[in-house]
């Protein structure tokens, strides 16, 4: 009977019969969304997330778009009252009176030839002989890798001691460190802009190395087993079958090498403050902003060149990484 009762009716089966003790405790199940972040939780997200996001805008874009409206001005950095819309003249002043503008383009133009020339195609040897796991790889990725880690301040530090003209490596080495036989490297302006640029290629070589490297582990091994059975050696596999698959890999190459030529300054800076023939868009802006003249409209001026000049390389790369995201 009480089995025939639960079968028909399941609900009446539910109900606790009269004068049964009721039930100790029963769950309630939880309906809707249940809130798993306390009021403190939320309020050190917001702290981490929105500290930084202050600071970004604060930063870069403020300060960009501050010296982006600063470049049609004139102004010597006191008060904001002084502040005079001038228009293009800053623009009409860099492109034809001042003699430093072009031989800095010129220099900027030279940094990148010889990035692009000497270290990046080091950089590739290098990384395709890392990538055979020979012995002691790892130490010698270390090795070429460590100037990258080194600030470029540091870098600039390092190799005033080698060029010294008295106790230096390279004079000590040619025996130019003798009265009568110094060679000048730094202040010599016929070869402090190479006497850098070496420091410069020292650090960029590495920087290419770890850049390939990554790129080579990402080759299919199976595309040189392929070339392998057809017979093909060592070379013509590289040449042919791993090269055309870091065209990604070049196309980041080509762009971090554009940008570290615009961006070159504190190496300069700490060679000679950007004198003696090693002018660059960089070093003119600082010593317009914040040198003796003052002329922060001028200055920021400089510094729209420089930031339309890498705009011209940043955005075609954006464009193009966006579209194969969105076909991928």
């Amino acid at each position: 009977m009480t089995t025939h009762t639960t079968k028909e009716n399941p609900e009446a089966a539910a109900v606790p019969p009269p004068g049964a003790a009721p039930a100790a405790h029963t769950e309630r199940v939880p309906h809707g969304h249940r809130r798993l972040l306390t009021r403190r939780d939320r309020f050190t997200l917001g702290l981490m997330a929105g500290l930084p996001t202050i600071l970004h805008i604060a930063l870069v874009w403020v300060t960009a778009l501050a010296s982006v409206a600063l470049a049609f001005t004139t102004w010597d950095g006191i008060g904001f009252d002084s502040i005079t819309w001038v228009g293009l003249e800053n623009f009409k002043e860099l492109f034809t009176n001042n003699p430093q503008f072009w031989p800095a383009v010129e220099h900027n133009v030279v940094w990148f030839v010889v990035l692009i020339v000497i270290p990046t195609p080091l950089g590739l040897f290098l990384a395709v002989q890392l990538d055979k796991r020979i012995r002691f790889s790892r130490v010698y990725q270390t090795a070429f890798f460590l100037p990258v880690v080194l600030s470029m301040a540091v870098i600039g530090f390092v190799w005033q001691l080698i060029y010294n003209p008295d106790t230096g490596l390279i004079n000590s080495i040619i025996g130019a460190n003798e009265p009568g036989k110094y060679i000048d490297w730094i202040g010599d302006p016929d070869l402090n802009l190479w006497a850098i640029l070496v420091a410069a290629s020292w650090r960029h070589t590495g920087y290419m190395m770890i850049l390939y490297l990554a790129g080579l582990k990402g080759v299919d091994p199976a595309l040189r087993e392929a070339s392998a059975l057809d017979g093909a050696n060592e070379w013509q596999t590289f040449k042919n079958v791993v090269f055309p698959t870091l065209r990604p890999t070049n196309t980041v190459v080509l762009v971090v090498t554009i940008i570290e030529a615009l961006r070159c300054f504190d190496l300069v800076f700490v060679f000679n403050k950007g004198a003696e023939g090693t002018e660059l868009l960089s070093i003119l802006v600082t010593n317009n902003i914040i040198g003796e003249s003052s002329r922060i409209g001028y200055g920021s001026a400089i510094a729209v060149v420089l930031l339309l000049i890498s705009l011209v390389v940043i955005i075609p790369y954006l464009v193009a990484t966006f579209r194969k995201e969105r076909r991928a």
